[in-house]
């Protein structure tokens, strides 16, 4: 960890900082962003890697704020888009003044485990090399059964000790952030180590996403539960068009978005017998929409193919 002895700032002093959350796949991430926020500002699903973006949550408090950023889980792969998924959580990481390592006390550390320790290792040093980005590990799903948070502690200790970090091991805390027990205490923890500084958003925010990121994301996670096997990886949601209405006195947001597919017989899945599905995913989505958006939606949800998208460059740079 850093020395902070010679700097310290007063304590009444507003605390600022980007907090980098990474992991494997499906250790509680977006779970812990969307408590600390307060608000759903991630995707919660329990398929892997439904994160796809550094997704910004806001936590404001008296002691000051905390932008937590939400990486896409490390993920062992040699596809083109989960190698782009990886570099969007490698470069949110070196970006920020904290780095957040989420571990799964449930599941004994495996191949992906290993590799989320090996890359935040190598961000931890480099961040002691430039005297910046300590380390603070959140072991999560501890009201789990098979919980053991000893193991996670000696896996800690193995992987981050010299000659490949200089680790503190009263910087681990063993919670459940779907129970929201022992998260206050992490929390109070993050705010210790950030460094003193203005907010960087208004107190009001608790996310920067812009509209049709937010629009497209609450449509892909309504979508989620009714995909199956491969289907989950294949799909992202384009919103085509959107508009501000009235009729009379009353105002509401008319949005058009595409649920986009890579094979024409995945349409058909999506859609449902009747239209079953996608009336579905737009009625869910719809309800999600007018409980955080300003106005009253209506969704003009339709389905289209792009061929194999996961391997166009063009679509994974508007994605990710």
């Amino acid at each position: 960890m850093r020395d902070n002895t010679a700097t310290m700032p007063n304590e009444k002093e507003k605390k600022a900082a980007f907090v980098a959350v990474i992991g494997r796949p499906s250790a509680g991430k977006s779970t812990l962003i969307n408590l600390l926020c307060g608000e759903r500002v991630a995707i919660v699903s329990p398929v892997p890697q439904t994160t796809r973006n550094a997704i910004r949550g806001i936590v404001n408090r008296e002691q000051g704020q905390l932008v937590l950023v939400d990486t896409p889980g490390i993920h062992l792969s040699e596809k083109k888009f989960n190698c782009r998924l990886t570099e969007t959580a490698v470069r949110a990481a070196g970006e920020a003044d904290i780095i957040l390592y989420v571990m799964d006390a449930a599941r004994p550390p495996g191949p992906e485990e290993e590799a989320a320790a090996e890359l935040t290792a190598k961000l931890f040093r480099a961040g002691l090399d430039s005297g910046q980005t300590p380390l603070i590990v959140a072991v999560n799903k501890m009201d789990r059964d098979g919980a053991d948070f000893r193991r996670a502690a000696d896996f800690l200790t193995a992987r981050f000790a010299p000659p490949n970090a200089v680790f503190d091991q009263s910087c681990v805390f063993p919670l459940s952030a779907l129970k929201n027990e022992g998260v206050e205490t992490l929390l109070a923890a993050l705010y210790k180590t950030a460094p003193a500084g203005d907010p960087f958003y208004p107190d009001e925010y608790y996310t920067d996403q812009e509209m049709d990121f937010r629009i497209s994301e609450v449509i892909r996670g309504a979508a989620l539960p009714y995909l199956r096997q491969e289907l989950p990886h294949a799909v992202y949601v384009e919103v085509a068009d959107r508009e501000l209405q009235s009729v009379g006195t009353t105002q509401f947001l008319w949005v058009r978005a595409f649920i986009i597919c890579e094979r024409e017989s995945q349409k058909g899945m999506i859609v449902g017998k009747g239209g079953a599905i996608i009336k579905a995913i737009g009625e869910t989505s719809r309800k999600e929409l007018n409980r955080i958006l300003d106005w009253k939606v209506k969704l003009d949800l339709r389905v289209k193919t792009s061929k194999d998208w996961r391997h166009k460059d063009s679509v994974l740079r508007k994605l990710l």
